[in-house]
């Protein structure tokens, strides 16, 4: 529906967005050594053996493929740095370059660096919830960026947002409404998709991850205002 494209919101604290650009990179060199230039079939064993498959993570599967690299707790967090294409990796990449760096400027590197694997995990739990018996790995940053977004949309919900929306037409708005569009966009796509089928999108790890970093901020929003307001 849209890509953000910059905020108003500048830094207060740190000087400069380390975590943040660090999570880039990692993704980057990770799907240019994983998916850019193998093969369909190399890509799928990699997902399988690195992204998160509630199967097996519930001990109910074998590895699906038969490549089972790490112990499956692990994928919780190595499903976070694996994407399925270009644009999979860009679009998320993109809301953690608008959104992550203020709130890697509020939490700090260290918990930033624990805020956003904790949101991934949360998220990963809620696709298992939903859907125990898949088969399909989970891949990608998505829930991670979503707990980015839940975050900002509660610390900075007046901060204004430059967006293409239908990627095409310029818009500066505020974060409230377009975060929480969103975050709507993912409860109207969980209820108008067919469940018991096997999804592109993971809907519900969206959701997990966003209601996590949505919880965990406002938990500390009071000692993130004044860290920031120094």
């Amino acid at each position: 529906m849209f890509v953000p494209l910059h905020d108003s919101t500048p830094l207060k604290v740190i000087r400069f967005q380390l975590v943040t650009l660090t999570i880039i990179a990692l993704n980057v060199v990770m799907y240019l050594t994983t998916g850019a230039f193998n093969s369909d079939q190399t890509m799928a064993a990699i997902a399988s053996g690195w992204g998160m498959v509630p199967g097996e993570l519930l001990g109910q599967l074998p590895p699906v493929i038969g490549y089972d690299p790490v112990p499956e707790p692990v994928t919780l967090v190595t499903y976070q740095f694996l994407h399925a294409g270009w644009w999979h990796l860009i679009s998320n990449m993109l809301f953690l370059w608008v959104f992550a760096d203020n709130i890697e400027d509020a939490f700090g590197y260290f918990a930033f660096v624990l805020f956003y694997l904790l949101c991934g995990i949360a998220g990963a739990l809620a696709h298992v919830l939903m859907s125990p018996a898949s088969t399909a790995p989970l891949i990608g940053a998505s829930a991670a960026v979503s707990g980015v977004i839940g975050a900002y949309m509660l610390l900075y919900p007046r901060a204004r947002v430059w967006i293409l929306l239908f990627f095409r037409i310029p818009l500066r708005i505020s974060a409230i409404w377009v975060l929480g569009g969103w975050f709507l966009l993912q409860v109207f796509s969980v209820l108008t998709t067919d469940q018991s089928a096997e999804v592109e999108v993971a809907w519900w790890a969206h959701i997990g991850g966003f209601v996590a970093g949505l919880a965990i901020t406002f938990l500390l929003r009071s000692r993130l205002l004044v860290r920031t307001s120094r």
